[in-house]
């Protein structure tokens, strides 16, 4: 190596090495991020990694969190976004080509239909919607807008997922009936708390939003919404997408046919209404799923880690993991048991920079995302289906070609938007 040569390569390792820093002359997108919590933080982080976007603004009814997401962004990019508080406001003037939405379950389809309508490409957190009738609606928005949607499952994109599901689908479970799913985990929220002042440059009536005007409490926001039933469902709601997902993968079916779900009374004294332990099974044509969930018993007796699918075969147990990668247990204890490490980008243990990198390549293209909406769509239908078997108190029976309870309950698909919002159809 002469040289020149030498410093060239030195140079591109000085490049390689040192904190990324995105440039606003090299982008070709403009990206709005609505939602600026944690997890949109993250998001946009990976979104920024990628390169191809130019940052225009921030959108969050809290200026608290925006401040953070900013400050994040000030440090890893060279990017002076815009902070608004009105989402509708942000879509009208800066008409952004994509918009992330990372907003809470009960503020998804209204943002997300704004959005396709204005003209926006659009990446949405899962679940989809608060309810199955929001789903149905986002799904006509993306369909009706042309524009590429992708849903935030990036365990469909992690490396174990996708060599575990190859596994699966190979044959060597054998014959799978029987799929279960699980979160298990053991914590207490702590003590109910009072009502509490709104903390300034907080606006909590739009924070509510649609959904039922409560008073504002730490423990609601920031982030312990998702065991509050009314901006979201629960650990059933939040987790249930992205293991629904992977059995969905799997399956050739698209949902189940009946559903059943039972809840064990609340024993904890604090400020959540989620079900604390919940069962749901499932019927579909070719295997019965099971969920649960509980938040009083971590199961530590189990081989795997908390959370996952159990896929039981003929030839053995399978299970898709998290953060243990996937394990197959042979039904023979002398064979050997079969295990991949997970590989996962921190923080938080996840993978956004492929669901990222594919969304971009799929506006790129003009092709369907690998996490589309429809597959976001019905990941969550299963969630919410076991949400609106337990609160009928009945076993449900579904059409998951033409997404119908019957007339009688199909009411259950859907909720009263609080006065001044109007439920999209």
């Amino acid at each position: 190596m002469n040289r020149s040569e030498f410093i060239k390569t030195l140079a591109a390792g000085a490049l390689i090495s040192r904190p990324f820093l995105v440039h606003a002359h090299k982008t070709t997108y403009t990206l709005a991020l609505i939602g600026s919590g944690w997890w949109g933080t993250n998001i946009l982080r990976e979104a920024l990694k990628h390169g191809g976007c130019r940052l225009v603004a921030l959108c969050d009814v809290d200026r608290n969190q925006v401040q953070k997401c900013y400050e994040e962004v000030r440090k890893i990019s060279s990017f002076n976004p815009k902070i608004y508080t009105d989402y509708e406001e942000l879509l009208q003037k800066e008409k952004p080509d994509i918009v992330i939405n990372a907003t809470p379950d009960h503020w998804h389809a209204l943002i997300a239909i704004a959005a396709l309508k204005s003209g926006s490409h659009l990446y949405l957190e899962k679940p989809i919607g608060h309810t199955i009738a929001e789903g149905q609606a986002i799904c006509k928005a993306v369909a009706d807008s042309g524009k590429v949607c992708t849903v935030g499952f990036h365990r469909r994109f992690s490396p174990h997922n996708v060599s575990g599901m190859n596994f699966l689908k190979s044959g060597k479970v054998g014959v799978i009936k029987e799929v279960r799913a699980f979160v298990h985990y053991n914590y207490w929220p702590g003590n109910p708390s009072p009502e509490q002042a709104i903390p300034e440059g907080l606006d909590w009536d739009k924070w509510c939003g649609p959904a039922p005007l409560v008073p504002y409490m730490k423990s609601i926001h920031p982030r312990g919404w998702r065991q509050r039933m009314e901006f979201a469902n629960g650990q059933l709601g939040d987790w249930g997408p992205h293991w629904f997902d992977q059995i969905l993968w799997w399956t050739e079916e698209i949902g189940p046919k009946s559903i059943h779900s039972l809840a064990s009374k609340k024993i904890k004294n604090d400020d959540q209404n989620s079900p604390e332990s919940q069962v749901v099974l499932y019927e579909f044509e070719e295997f019965n799923c099971i969920w649960e969930h509980s938040n009083l018993n971590g199961r530590g007796q189990s081989k795997t880690e908390n959370v996952g699918v159990y896929f039981h075969g003929t030839e053995g147990t399978f299970h898709m993991g998290w953060m243990n990668g996937w394990t197959f247990y042979p039904k023979d204890s002398k064979s050997t048991v079969i295990h991949e490490d997970a590989q996962l980008n921190q923080p938080d243990s996840q993978n956004i920079d492929l669901v990222w990198n594919d969304f971009m390549q799929s506006i790129e293209n003009k092709k369907t995302p690998f996490a589309d909406i429809i597959k976001g769509h019905r990941a969550t239908n299963m969630s919410l289906l076991g949400v609106a078997a337990l609160n009928a108190g009945k076993t449900l029976h579904w059409d998951p070609v033409k997404e119908t309870l019957g007339s009688t309950d199909d009411k259950l698909l859907r909720r009263d938007y609080r006065k001044g919002y109007t439920f999209p159809k």
